[in-house]
């Protein structure tokens, strides 16, 4: 699944009309993990190996998408598919979803799944659920900061076509720089990460799409976005 997931992100992420990428799941389980037979140690250092850097590459595949990943998951998210979940932009549930960083009850501390667990949710509950292997439902999730939404599942398709139209609504180009700046500031001190979003300001102030839209919002109309990286040309005094 994993290989399968990062081919379909890596090659949808070069169609210039896409706005953003949803995972979803059939069924009542979003993902529960690698699959144990995998780790066993007849399949040798080599293969644990292969697992984990293919893990790597598609949680480096969602970060690195021009667009936001969505996780949907309506059921259980467990290990690596908690993980999942904590890597992608935005993660919403429905009430009847749990999530657990369960490799403890099997003698495995879910190293790989930590570092976006961690990342995304409250030190303290991702240290409750990384050592005790426990399940949090969605409300929990919520609050603790792993998911952004909890959605009832009759509500599912309709509060998904808002929140993704609401995002096609936008620049595309603007949306790309925007996630680019949230990945590195985030593992910058205050300073620096200051400088680096005056330096980001400036250069989303010299795109088309960013002066297209200030002049709609004067001239009180819808802007009219081309999705494109042209900048304006500086006039001359």
């Amino acid at each position: 699944m994993m290989k399968d997931l990062h081919k379909a992100i890596t090659s949808y992420s070069t169609d210039q009309t896409l706005r953003s990428i949803m995972i979803t799941n059939t069924g009542d389980v979003f993902s529960a993990g690698h699959n144990l037979k995998e780790l066993r140690t007849d399949k040798g250092e080599a293969g644990h190996k292969e697992v984990f850097e293919t893990c790597m590459q598609l949680m480096k595949a969602i970060e690195e998408a021009p667009v936001p990943v969505i996780a949907v998951v309506d059921g259980l998210a467990a290990a690596g598919g908690c993980q999942l979940v904590a890597a992608c932009d935005i993660a919403v549930a429905t009430e009847q979803s749990y999530f657990a960083t369960s490799g403890i009850n099997v003698g495995v501390f879910c190293s790989t799944p930590s570092v976006p667990v961690l990342r995304s949710m409250s030190r303290k509950m991702a240290a409750h659920m990384l050592f005790t292997g426990d399940e949090i439902n969605a409300q929990q999730a919520y609050e603790a900061g792993l998911i952004s939404r909890v959605l009832s599942q009759e509500n599912l398709q309709l509060e998904l076509e808002i929140m993704t139209d609401l995002i096609a609504s936008k620049s595309r180009s603007v949306i790309q720089m925007g996630k680019e700046f949230l990945r590195k500031q985030r593992d910058l001190n205050t300073e620096d990460a200051y400088k680096l979003a005056v330096e980001t300001m400036m250069k989303n102030l010299k795109l088309k799409d960013a002066q297209e839209g200030i002049t709609a919002f004067f001239e009180k109309r819808e802007p009219n976005y081309q999705d494109t990286t042209e900048e304006v040309k500086a006039s001359k005094d």
